[in-house]
């Protein structure tokens, strides 16, 4: 049975939809329907958390690797509450080098996703949604480049959370609806499945 460990904050844990509709869940689902066996993912994530936060969490957790499959989706936050882009430089390495720990070093792995941009929602209104995106792509240029220099993947969800639908946001107006978790998981199992299906 493959093990999977999803490390973020609401986008992971799924504020606002049930616990069926994460990304995380749905990937699971659709490598069950291709025929691997996976348990339901461990989640270590909680709406509000930092890059420094997530780190804590972990601590706390005490996860026990190793997983054949370790995703990493963090920063949202960092950028909401202003904080700077080398601190997130900084503890964004430290949480891809975690990762790739929990998965036996073996770096193709670990599923680093690129940053939402929350600033299409509608609970942006009235707020400027072109900083917003900016900040966004300044955080996810470092994420990629992060992920690159450990060798682990990375998935860019920004640009189809940038496709906003009608029913692609919660009753929030702020988290992913179930079926925008849906096109995350089918951008994610691109990479998950080729390196979890034997």
């Amino acid at each position: 049975m493959k093990r999977f460990l999803a490390l973020g904050d609401s986008y992971t844990i799924g504020e606002a939809v049930d616990p069926a509709e994460r990304w995380p869940d749905r990937v699971a689902a659709l490598l069950r329907a291709r025929g691997t066996s996976i348990g339901d993912p461990e989640i270590i994530a909680r709406t509000g958390w930092t890059t420094d936060e997530l780190a804590t969490g972990i601590a706390a957790a005490v996860p026990h690797g190793p997983y054949d499959l370790v995703s990493l989706l963090i920063g949202v936050n960092n950028q909401f509450r202003g904080r700077n882009a080398q601190e997130y430089r900084d503890q964004f390495r430290a949480l891809v080098a975690q990762a790739v720990a929990f998965a036996g070093g073996v770096q193709r792995r670990v599923v680093v996703l690129s940053i939402p941009d929350w600033g299409v929602t509608p609970f942006a209104e009235g707020r400027d949604r072109a900083a917003i995106g900016s900040e966004i792509d300044r955080f996810n240029a470092i994420g990629r480049e992060e992920a690159a220099s450990a060798g682990a993947r990375f998935v860019d969800i920004t640009a189809a959370s940038r496709q906003l639908q009608a029913d692609w946001v919660a009753l929030d107006g702020l988290h992913p609806s179930g079926q925008q978790y849906q096109r995350w998981a089918e951008l994610v199992i691109e990479t998950a499945a080729a390196e979890l299906i034997d």
